[in-house]
């Protein structure tokens, strides 16, 4: 294994408290959703998660493409992620990403998502561990 990129985040007042990133770039408060009480002033560990996978996937399809000497036009990928609770009460995620490859027919834009699921890292952390349904416009695929 070779490391490509590390980074520290400190993390401190949980859901009501603050995070911020040895570098400086990532310094912001978060706050409990309003929903789960709370006031809804900041960012959640939920969002931040949606927004990194998301990001990270989307970026894996890309590389596939790419790789793969395949042209997209645009690509764009919404991330919706639940907290869920269970009657052990123990708390798990739900994610739900939906893809919109434009450029390609449905069954290449299957084809690079298949292949960047099974390369993104965090489809890789969290494998067999969280519900995931992935879909293409809608129609799903994972």
């Amino acid at each position: 294994m070779k490391v490509l990129y590390s980074t520290t985040v400190t993390a401190s007042g949980g859901r009501n408290g603050h995070v911020k990133s040895d570098d400086g770039v990532l310094d912001m408060p978060l706050s409990t959703p309003r929903s789960l009480g709370g006031s809804r002033t900041a960012s959640n560990p939920e969002q931040l998660f949606a927004a990194g996978y998301g990001a990270c996937f989307e970026n894996a399809v890309l590389h596939i493409a790419q790789m793969k000497k395949v042209k997209l036009e645009k690509t764009t990928i919404t991330v919706k992620v639940d907290l869920q609770t269970y009657d052990d009460g123990h708390f798990n995620v739900g994610v739900a990403m939906d893809l919109d490859l434009q450029g390609v027919d449905s069954q290449v834009a299957q084809q690079l998502i298949d292949a960047a699921h099974r390369v993104c890292p965090y489809s890789n952390a969290t494998r067999g561990n969280i519900d995931l349904t992935i879909s293409h416009r809608g129609e799903r695929i994972i």
